[in-house]
């Protein structure tokens, strides 16, 4: 850790006086890439947000600001006005540092309150799967549909058949198309069993909590 002051304090650095070497912050930093994860953070901390106000640890006129702050902070990410700081290793640092700056530190960090960045990470990968998944079948069936159409309508076109590259008896093309039909039924299905695994939250769950050697006294939907 270097001596010289930096305006960037981290998160799990409450324990140095110093700040990061710029090497290990580069190596250290993810935000170039979860930064794709913006929307589907701010969506968990406002869930989170809901949920900290219905256990009482969260006041009615904080969770409001929590919420509109959130609510300006999707507005910068959608507009391109959302500036990264050099501070920001991650999307969850980056979120959480301006929504401290529209509300203020003491309103802002009680979002924190129970939750582990891991559970950030799980629950944001979580819905940001769901969406892939879903947008990744919807383009399936699309062209299953596409390879049904054209079957149909060109059921008399006939092509070889081929065995490791040896041509074999005439086949019609409409059968060649439609086994790649069925093979991305198979793959759409899969994807349905993934995203019901993936359907679920982990959001207060830490790893202690489940082994039953330690809780958190807030109840939390």
């Amino acid at each position: 850790m270097k001596s010289s002051c930096m305006e960037d304090k981290k998160l799990w650095g409450g324990r140095f006086s110093g700040s990061m070497d710029e090497v290990m912050r580069t190596f250290n930093s993810s935000i170039e890439v979860d930064q794709r994860l913006w929307k589907e953070d701010i969506e968990g901390s406002k869930a989170y947000a809901v949920a900290l106000l219905s256990a009482g640890a969260l006041t009615q006129e904080d969770e409001k600001q929590i919420q509109r702050g959130l609510e300006l902070v999707e507005h910068e990410w959608k507009c391109g006005m959302f500036k990264i700081q050099p501070s920001d290793e991650d999307i969850h640092s980056a979120n959480e540092r301006r929504l401290k700056e529209i509300t203020s530190p003491s309103v802002g960090g009680q979002l924190h309150t129970g939750r582990s960045r891991n559970d950030q990470v799980a629950v944001n990968m979580r819905l940001w799967l769901k969406k892939a998944i879903q947008e990744i079948n919807s383009f399936i069936r699309c062209f299953i549909s596409e390879c049904c159409r054209r079957a149909e309508s060109e059921i008399d076109v006939l092509m070889p058949g081929y065995t490791h590259l040896q041509r074999g008896q005439p086949i019609r093309w409409s059968h060649w198309l439609l086994s790649y039909a069925w093979f991305l039924k198979q793959d759409a299905g899969r994807f349905e069993d993934v995203f019901k695994r993936t359907d679920w939250c982990t959001c207060w769950e830490p790893i202690l909590h489940r082994q039953g050697t330690t809780g958190i006294s807030i109840k939390v939907q």
